[in-house]
Parts: C-alpha cells; structure tokens; sequence
C-alpha cells in the first residue's frame, strides 16, 4: 500500500484518490548453464599465463616479459643466420645447451613474472575471491603453477624452434636435428616445471613483489656461483676430488639442471673437466628433480590453506 505524506505518521490513506498496490521484486532463479571447477581452473590458467607476458594487461606490464622474450630468441636467429651462410655440418649451439647459455635471462624472466603471479593476489587480499565456489584451493595452486611453468616453456622452446627451422633450411641431417631437437625440449620442459616451483614458492612467501624479485635472484644466483666455485676446486685437485665434481652439482638450481641433461638428455657438460654424473649420482639427480617438483606444489598447497591470507 502507498503512504499517504498528509496523514499523521505516514500510515496508509483511506482517501478514495489512493489505490493500494503491490510490486513484486522477487528474484529469478539462475537457469543458464554451470561451467563448474573445470572452467575456473582453466579460465586461470589462461588469464595467469597471458599474465606471464603482459598480454590483456598495459603496455608498461609487455615491456619487461617481451624485452626478455627478445633477447631470448635474438642469439638463434644469429645462429641461424651464420649456420645458414657458412653452410656448417651442424650447429653452433646444442639444443640442450641453449638455455645453460642463457641462464640469467631466464632467471631475470622468472624473478620478474613469478611474483606478478601469485604476490598482488596476496598484497590485495584477492585469494579468498578466488576461493569461493566453485574454485578450491587445489585448484588456483594448480592453476598457477601450470600457468607458471607454461610460461617459462614457451620462453625456453620458441628459440629452440628457431634452431630446428634454421637446421632444416640449412639442408642438416634431419634424423639428427630431430632427435636433438626433441631432446632439448625435453630439457626445457623439466627446466621449466623445476625453475617454475622455486619461483612461486619463493614468491608466495612474501606479499611485496620487490622482495619477491629480490629473493628468486638470490636463490638462483648465489648457491650457482659458490657450487661451480667448489666444483671448479675439486676438479683442479684431481683424484676423489674429480668425483665430487657431479656430487656438488646437486647443490644448486642451475647446476641440478645442468647435471641431469648431462646424465639423461646426452647433453654437452658444462662441469670443469666435463665431467659427467656417476650413475648413483645421476639417481640423485632424478630424485631430486621430482622432490623440488612435488615439494614446490606441497609448499604451495600448505601456502593457501587459509583463504583469508
């Protein structure tokens, strides 16, 4: 019923002038259709790896990942250029070496996506948005990880592609080119599932990107500098020092991958001396890969147990 503003109170009018009327404002019951977890597991994945290079977001956010992306891929283009003129029996560059060669590239993209990742969500106190339904926690961790380690793939794989094309137009030995091509994606493959665990898990630990940024470099950079200094002092000592040379590789992120292409992927050495990891070492070596995969994806789950982080 409509009030009446000159009736003391505003109560209801009794006047003839004044008809009552009910409005019916009810809500509609949703009736389209339920995409469910799946959906929003993908529809992360898709938008975090987008993020991995800047796409959808501004032009300031491409810069880095791209300018990165560039550098990347500049020296197999070189190669290329200059395998293709001087008509070489094979490349300058091993496939499973490429990205030992670039390293610090990799890490600079790493230190500077893995924190655009996972810490803004953190900073702003997104996650528990994400956590409503039909998400769960299992699958935001999955998501960015995969998102994450998709990234980096791509970011390794795409100068790889341009090695083999380069290969093939140079008219070298097909066989050949692609069993070392197909070895080199391999070794990426495990690079970037590996280097993308450390990232997130280092990243999710703080909620300030610049801390974050600061603290991947860190933990890729200085346990590589201190073992290849100890490996490099084991191996000008000789005798039992030059077995220790592979031992001591297990001590850092650079050098774990280094070591497992060396033993598993047939890949160049980059050990002093060349040395190549014993079999019980290259064990090791293989555990310890799946450990730091499936450990990072632990860290991570125990991470976001509480969704009001």
């Amino acid at each position: 019923m409509q009030a009446d503003p000159t009736h003391p109170g505003g109560g209801p009018s009794d006047t003839p002038g004044h008809a009552a009327s009910i409005h019916n404002i009810g809500y509609r019951s949703y009736e389209g259709a339920r995409l469910g977890r799946g959906y929003a597991r993908r529809s992360l994945f898709a938008q975090s790896l987008r993020g991995g290079y800047g796409l959808g977001r501004s032009a300031r956010s491409k810069v880095t990942p791209m300018l990165l992306f560039g550098i990347m891929c500049v020296p197999a283009l070189v190669v290329v250029a200059v395998a293709i003129a001087t008509g070489v029996d094979e490349l300058p560059v091993d496939y499973r070496a490429y990205a030992s060669f670039l390293a610090p590239v990799i890490g600079l993209y790493l230190a500077a996506m893995a924190p655009q990742s996972v810490s803004r969500d953190l900073r702003f106190r997104t996650v528990p948005l994400y956590f409503s339904r039909p998400i769960e926690r299992v699958d935001y961790v999955l998501a960015k990880y995969a998102a994450m380690a998709a990234a980096l793939f791509v970011f390794t794989a795409v100068p790889l592609v341009v090695l083999y094309a380069g290969a093939l137009l140079g008219e070298l030995d097909f066989a050949e080119q692609t069993r070392d091509f197909a070895l080199g994606l391999v070794s990426v493959a495990v690079l970037s599932l590996v280097y993308a665990g450390i990232g997130l898990v280092v990243a999710a630990l703080t909620p300030r990107r610049g801390f974050g940024v600061a603290a991947i470099i860190a933990v890729l950079t200085i346990p590589y500098f201190a073992v290849s200094t100890l490996q490099f002092i084991a191996s000008e000592s000789g005798g039992d020092g030059t077995a220790a040379v592979g031992w001591l590789g297990l001590a850092s992120p650079g050098t774990l991958m280094s070591g497992f292409q060396a033993k598993f992927l047939d890949a160049p050495s980059d050990f002093p001396g060349g040395v190549v990891p014993s079999d019980v070492a290259g064990l090791c070596y293989l555990l310890l890969v799946l450990a730091l995969v499936a450990g990072s994806y632990a860290v991570l789950m125990a991470r976001y147990r509480k969704a009001g982080l």
